[in-house]
């Protein structure tokens, strides 16, 4: 086996950072980034720690269920996490979840780590939610520690103040 590169942490952008740009495949084996929607859309990229988890599952079906809130014409959705691509698949296909699926498997974290939302004890990324306005630019951010669910609420309001 490979060992994983050496990839350190950065800090978390901040609101006004332009967003560091990557691509992963989603759970359909896609490669997906923000930079497709740039100029287009709006990009909510939604952290979270593991497919089949039980805060995630709320949090993803939340998303799901009311996804005029979080994806329209205005909007994309990312939600990512360091799950391996099957594991993804089986979880859309489980819970219906049509928006992408990113994973960030390996190099393991990479990309939570360059949003400063990697939990390296854990190996896994923890709940940070950034909301990228149409140049790439971080409007909004929230990051939640382990076993604490983000409020929606307040990406609800950063995105009306972005349409």
């Amino acid at each position: 086996m490979t060992a994983e590169p050496d990839i350190a942490a950065a800090a978390a952008p901040e609101v006004g950072d332009l967003a560091p740009d990557f691509a992963l495949p989603d759970h359909l084996g896609r490669h997906v980034g923000p930079r497709a929607w740039r100029g287009d859309r709006n990009v909510a990229l939604v952290f979270y720690p593991f497919a089949f988890s039980g805060i995630c599952t709320g949090e993803l079906r939340e998303i799901r269920d009311t996804l005029e809130d979080f994806q329209h014409d205005g909007i994309q959705v990312l939600a990512i996490s360091c799950d391996p691509v099957h594991a993804l698949r089986a979880w859309a296909d489980q819970e219906g979840y049509f928006f992408p699926l990113l994973s960030d498997f390996w190099p393991h974290g990479a990309v939570a780590r360059a949003y400063g939302v990697f939990h390296a004890d854990g190996g896994f990324a923890t709940r940070g939610t950034f909301l990228l306005d149409r140049d790439g630019i971080v409007r909004w951010r929230l990051i939640n520690g382990p076993g604490e669910a983000r409020d929606f609420g307040g990406y609800r309001a950063a995105l009306a103040n972005l349409r």
